[in-house]
């Protein structure tokens, strides 16, 4: 007989991956199920970006095997929209990298800088990945608490009291994920001290910067914050190209060439005319992101009256594609509760405990779907 890895015991498979095979099923037996659980933009990239990958696709040399750290203009890009959006300045040459998604980031970053008994620092909630992947190199994940009370935010003090010998990446996400919460820039100076003090690679996970947030902010706007922080972003939701799976990473050029150590052996360049498409996207105009926040801001308050109806709270502030809405006092736990809606109202709503102990008592709503369905949920009501 074969068997796995060890490493295999230590994670279970995705939660969508299961959730959303059974959804799959319930819709093939003829259920109108609206799925309104997951963030995958159900919108296009602008023509012109589809136009680029178009072209792209007939200049010589497309089809070739692509440089492992991306094309030098797409670098240029992603470092001429770091300094446009953020005002932070990136050489293009050596402190960004381009990923195929910044999912596989987690994997390169962990592989990069964890050796087996490191300890990571994981936010609870967040997002499951972190996780399951330092499992997998043979971490050990320590849950911090992130709570409503705490604005969603890292309790610094209380964990400067702990022992963080063996600490050595923390992850962040802010916007948060999943709560949609925002980060100040004193908050931001805060966590990089925390991170320099006991020598921690802090990481922030950041691809909601751009939804509904008026204040998009980069852990890299801290000063000398390069010294101990990386920075994770993705063209996914800002630019509705999740299924082409393009990100990157940003930070010093010596933690991005430890981390190009990990990729170039992991994958042989990401296809031409996607990097091509990807330039044009980081050009768009500020007319682009005014469109999506006007279609996602009128999403978001239909879905509102559907999370009142629920008798949810929320924060009406909060940023991102999704709305984090907190069940009533007595409900049922937040993975009951979404089986009675999925299977009673044929809706699917992702359950707070997916992201963490500390994600009981909350439901998750995506802006993913289009007005008139949301209508049509409240209708079911």
């Amino acid at each position: 007989m074969i068997t796995t890895a060890d490493r295999l015991k230590t994670v279970e498979e995705y939660y969508f991956s299961k959730k959303l095979r059974e959804v799959r099923g319930l819709i093939a037996n003829g259920r109108p199920i609206i799925n309104m659980g997951i963030g995958s933009p159900d919108l296009a990239p602008s023509e012109e970006i589809i136009q680029s990958i178009q072209d792209a696709v007939l200049e010589n040399g497309a089809h070739q095997y692509q440089s492992y750290q991306g094309l030098p203009e797409l670098r240029t890009a992603m470092s001429t929209f770091y300094l446009k959006k953020f005002g932070v300045h990136l050489d293009g040459a050596n402190e960004i990298l381009p990923l195929m998604g910044s999912k596989e980031g987690i994997m390169h970053i962990s592989m990069a800088f964890l050796n087996p008994g490191d300890e990571v620092l994981i936010p609870n909630p967040g997002y499951p990945t972190y996780t399951s992947v330092t499992k997998l190199v043979g971490a050990v994940p320590r849950m911090y608490d992130l709570t409503e009370a705490g604005a969603w935010l890292p309790n610094l003090q209380a964990l400067s009291e702990e022992n963080l010998s063996k600490v050595k990446i923390m992850w962040i996400s802010y916007p948060n994920m999943p709560t949609g919460a925002t980060i100040s820039d004193k908050a931001m100076g805060k966590l990089v001290n925390f991170a320099k003090k006991h020598s921690i690679l802090l990481v922030n996970d950041n691809p909601y910067s751009f939804v509904l947030n008026n204040n998009p902010t980069s852990i890299l706007q801290v000063p000398d914050a390069k010294d101990t922080a990386l920075e994770l972003n993705s063209l996914s939701k800002t630019f509705n190209m999740a299924g082409w799976r393009v990100g990157m990473v940003a930070g010093s050029a010596e933690h991005i060439n430890s981390i190009l150590k990990v990729k170039s052996n992991m994958d042989s360049g990401m296809f031409y005319g996607i990097q091509k498409g990807a330039i044009t996207a980081l050009k768009s105009s500020d007319e682009w992101f005014k469109k999506l926040d006007a279609l996602y801001a009128s999403r978001r308050s239909s879905l509102f009256k559907l999370v009142e109806l629920l008798n949810c709270e929320y924060d009406p502030n909060a940023a991102g594609m999704f709305v984090w809405a907190k069940l009533p006092k007595g409900s049922k736990a937040a993975e009951d509760f979404i089986d009675e809606v999925l299977y009673d109202k044929d809706i699917f709503i992702a359950p707070g405990t997916i992201f963490g102990s500390n994600g009981e008592g909350y439901i998750r709503f995506s802006l993913c779907v289009t007005e008139e369905k949301i209508k049509e949920a409240i209708s079911r009501f």
